[in-house]
């Protein structure tokens, strides 16, 4: 970036020594990170590649709204961005609430203004000022009525109408509040199965646009290992799914999809409520979800190295197993020494009893030859004083 004349400058901090910039900043994971512009931190959400980094630095570093002063500008910019969002129009309402939308979701897009001359000859429209989106060859004007919150607008079609959808895609789609329709599949299989399912997806996210654009995000998914680990299942491929990220919840359809039709109908079943939702996030859901990653975790350790499973998880038993083989043993042990220690103790006190006893008899027997003599000696005196 310096190397490029771009005005942004990179550090680094440890947050684990500067907890209280770090609190400041509502830094809560590592790594994070952050623009700051003025007042404003700006948090990065994209890949972590390097190429991805420098354009959202210098994305966001750069003016909110880039004016397009020309026809071959505009044709510059279009090839660049698969999604242009560009304001036409002179100074309005409407251009103020682009302004706060551009100043938030910069970090995901670019936004940009032009006159009406300066846009393409297919373009028209109705009134200006308009908010217009360019994106799958073609274009979609915002309309409040229909599209409600600008921002909201900004942030569901600030996706290109068909995706190639992965586990940091799917997060991203997340935030836009639209199901996300899939077809599952291995890119490297040619066979009609395959190729075919994704052509109809393309088909319907192409010419039901304004059925379903609103509601849906179409694309696919290459293999089925990160689906399957998502929704706990094992899903064969080539197959269909539509993924309610909100709530976790998923719609399978009853019959294989073969044609377009197939789909429409399958798409306006979960739209009518007809379609059977799977999964959620009920509280059996997360108990599964807690023994599903614990089975994982221990398979792919296993899978990637045998003999560390068989340490990080047989020491630990083998610990456990002598623990209460000692417990046991020694419960044993001490019933047994108590047993004979109370028996020795109990003769202690019977032949002690029994000694008591014999030097009372004994007592006795003195005691009574003693007071046979004192009577004898008194009647002796009695004889002698009579």
């Amino acid at each position: 970036m310096r190397t490029s004349g771009s005005p942004v400058r990179v550090g680094k901090m440890d947050a684990t020594v500067h907890s209280g910039l770090a609190s400041e900043y509502g830094v809560r994971g590592f790594p994070t990170i952050k623009l700051l512009k003025g007042e404003m931190a700006y948090n990065y959400r994209g890949p972590r590649t390097k190429e991805d980094i420098v354009e959202f630095a210098n994305r966001v570093a750069g003016p909110l709204i880039r004016p397009l002063p020309s026809q071959q500008m505009f044709d510059h910019v279009q090839k660049r961005h698969n999604v242009l969002f560009v304001y036409v129009g002179v100074e309005s309402t409407l251009k103020e609430k682009f302004i706060e939308v551009a100043s938030e979701l910069i970090v995901y897009t670019y936004f940009f203004s032009a006159s009406e001359e300066v846009l393409p000859e297919y373009v028209t429209l109705n009134e200006v000022p308009a908010v217009l989106v360019f994106k799958d060859s073609t274009y979609f004007v915002y309309d409040e009525y229909e599209d409600g919150d600008l921002s909201s607008w900004v942030n569901k079609e600030r996706f290109e109408g068909y995706l190639q959808v992965d586990g940091f895609t799917l997060y991203e789609l997340g935030d836009t509040g639209k199901l996300v329709a899939v077809a599952v599949i291995d890119d490297k299989n040619n066979s009609a199965e395959h190729t075919g399912l994704k052509s109809i997806v393309q088909d319907v996210a192409k010419n039901y646009r304004d059925h379903f654009h609103r509601d849906f995000q179409f694309g696919h998914m290459d293999g089925n290992e990160y689906i399957n680990s998502l929704l706990m299942d094992d899903l064969s491929i080539p197959t269909f799914v539509v993924l309610n990220t909100s709530n976790q919840q998923y719609f399978l359809p009853s019959k294989p999809i073969k044609s377009t039709e197939d789909m429409v109908q399958f798409i306006n079943g979960i739209l009518d409520g007809t379609a059977e939702a799977q999964g959620g996030d009920g509280i059996l859901q997360r108990i599964k979800r807690i023994a599903f990653d614990a089975k994982s975790t221990v398979v792919s350790v296993f899978k990637s190295s045998p003999l560390l499973g068989c340490f990080l998880f047989g020491l630990p038993l083998g610990v456990i197993s002598i623990m209460c083989y000692g417990i046991c043993t020694a419960d044993t042990d001490d019933g047994t020494e108590e047993m004979t220690r109370k028996d020795v103790i109990d003769q202690n006190v019977s032949d002690e009893g029994s000694d008591e006893e014999q030097d009372e008899d004994k007592k006795g027997e003195n005691s009574t030859e003693v007071s046979d003599a004192d009577q004898e000696e008194k009647d002796f005196i009695e004889k002698k004083k009579d």
